[in-house]
């Protein structure tokens, strides 16, 4: 019995760990190195052609997104991270946009995981199909 306790308790430690772990600005708000669309196993980048105000479209469609926040950035400073937990267990996605011109530099990836399942790529895909005309 003392064995199930355990467990049970680091499996609780490490549930808590994932949903209070600190975001370091420092560590994910950084410029994404995008040179065209791929995807990886816990991530995907993406460049998109919205015009100079891209940024600010998508940013408006994140908005809406639930359990979605902004980690760091802003439109006016041109870049964006973004921080989206999953439903059940909480675990953080990080997405930074970088407006280049007319094209919008997007990277996504998972903090804890060799593998996200194509929750980015899916989020990511979503997001761009939801940007309004300009």
């Amino acid at each position: 019995m003392t064995i199930v306790w355990i467990a049970a308790i680091a499996f609780l430690a490490c549930l808590a760990y994932v949903r209070l772990a600190p975001s370091d600005p420092a560590a994910w708000h950084v410029e994404p190195q995008v040179t065209g669309d791929k995807n990886f196993s816990n991530g995907v980048t993406r460049r998109v052609t919205t015009g100079p105000d891209g940024l600010r479209r998508i940013d408006s469609v994140i908005g809406a997104e639930p359990r979605t926040h902004v980690l760091d950035g802003s439109v006016l400073q041109g870049m964006i991270t973004y921080v989206t937990r999953s439903r059940m267990m909480g675990f953080p996605d990080y997405t930074t946009i970088l407006l280049n011109g007319d094209e919008l530099l997007i990277f996504a990836r998972s903090r804890f995981g060799r593998k996200d399942f194509g929750v980015n790529r899916q989020r990511i895909e979503r997001w761009i199909g939801a940007l309004p005309a300009h």
